[in-house]
C-alpha cells in the first residue's frame, strides 16, 4: 500500500504538472478541497476540476511538499513552500503555508490551509 507521504508527493508532482485526471485518482469522490484562492470548498471531483482550471487561468503555482507531521487527529500536516506567479512571470508569493490533510483507506478525503 502507498503511504501518505508518497500519495502526497505523488499528487503535488501531478498538480506541479497540471495533471488533474492524475490528482483526481487519488481523491475520494466527495473530497473536500479548500479553495485558498477564491474561499470555501470544492466539493467533489467535478468542482475541484474546475476549481483548478479557473486558477491555472488567472495564476501559475507551484506548490512542494517540505515536510510531513502526523497529527494526534490522525490527519497529516504538510509543510510546503509555494511559489505563486502570475501568467506574466510576476512573483506574487514566495513561502511556506501548511496543507492539512485527511486521508482514508488511500485516498484524499479533505485538505485545509493553515498561514505559518
Amino acid at each position: 500500500m502507498i503511504t501518505n507521504q508518497a500519495l502526497i508527493k505523488s499528487a503535488y508532482a501531478a498538480f506541479n504538472a497540471r495533471d488533474i485526471d492524475a490528482i483526481l485518482q487519488v481523491m475520494h469522490p466527495a473530497v473536500k478541497w479548500s479553495k485558498a484562492w477564491e474561499g470555501d470548498y470544492a466539493n467533489g471531483h467535478a468542482e475541484v476540476r474546475a476549481y483548478w482550471e479557473r486558477q491555472w487561468k488567472e495564476i501559475d503555482p507551484t506548490v512542494t511538499p517540505v515536510g510531513f507531521r502526523e497529527r494526534e487527529n490522525g490527519t497529516l500536516a504538510v509543510e510546503v513552500d509555494q511559489l505563486v506567479r502570475d501568467l506574466e512571470g510576476k512573483l506574487l508569493f514566495d513561502g511556506k503555508v501548511n496543507h492539512i490533510y485527511v486521508i482514508h483507506d488511500g485516498l484524499l478525503e479533505k485538505m485545509d490551509i493553515e498561514l505559518r
